[in-house]
């Protein structure tokens, strides 16, 4: 389980660190679009690069979000029930959630790979586009495995004092 941790903080944090350079990134190129407006013509493509560069932010920050528990819960009405209820119903939701978005990563990996075989590019830039997608793959896999390890604390629980 340890082990399983420890892969997923650093696979989490190679991934929040990759999303943050994007996000630099798009502000850099939305700052110097803005400035080039003022004197020339914008920069060609921004629109679709931001567009990537946005898939690959969301869905780097997936995994982190919920290795950190940073997602919105609201559990006004699981609060009231009795602790294996609560249990039970955490166990159900990291399960089907952790297989939601292992299914959804391996169905993004087969749009990507289509994207390869069929040579498509971006309209604006011309640029091929699938490792963009390749990239919400990883995301929403990363998340999966952290909703794995959560499912996993629930099936075993470690003691307070336990390490």
């Amino acid at each position: 389980m340890d082990l399983l941790i420890r892969i997923n903080k650093f696979l989490n944090k190679v991934l929040t660190l990759t999303g943050g350079a994007f996000l630099i990134a798009m502000i850099l190129l939305t700052c110097a679009n803005i400035f080039i407006r003022q004197f020339y013509i914008p920069i060609r493509g921004t629109f679709e690069l931001m567009g990537y560069a946005g898939a690959v932010v969301t869905a780097f920050a997936l995994g982190y979000t919920q290795f950190t528990n940073g997602h919105i819960s609201v559990d006004v009405v699981v609060n009231r029930y009795p602790k294996p209820v609560k249990r039970l119903i955490r166990l159900i939701n990291h399960g089907v959630c952790s297989f939601f978005f292992f299914i959804a990563a391996w169905q993004v990996v087969q749009k990507a790979l289509t994207l390869k075989n069929a040579g498509e590019l971006s309209e604006t830039l011309r640029i091929i586009y699938y490792p963009f997608t390749l990239a919400v793959a990883l995301g929403c896999f990363v998340l999966s495995l952290a909703l794995f390890t959560d499912f996993l604390k629930v099936v075993f629980p470690q003691k307070a004092g336990a390490k």
